[in-house]
């Protein structure tokens, strides 16, 4: 085997364990993310849940001007 195969080989070698890093991270991000819409859409079913028993129209007109 000549040196330049050789170097060529470490190199991609290289390159596959920053790819694999890379896709490590990005697959961390996306959990993360996923965790973060979960979190916004209990939120919402618990702010909806609080406000089943206002009653009717109460909202519905609301003055904002200044």
């Amino acid at each position: 085997m000549d040196p330049a195969s050789i170097a060529a080989a470490l190199v991609a070698s290289q390159m596959s364990n920053v790819q694999m890093a890379v896709a490590a991270e990005m697959l961390r991000m996306n959990t993360d993310n996923a965790s973060a819409i979960v979190q916004v859409l209990d939120a919402a079913q618990k702010n909806l849940q609080s406000l089943a028993n206002v009653a009717e129209g109460v909202g519905r007109n609301l003055n904002i001007s200044a």
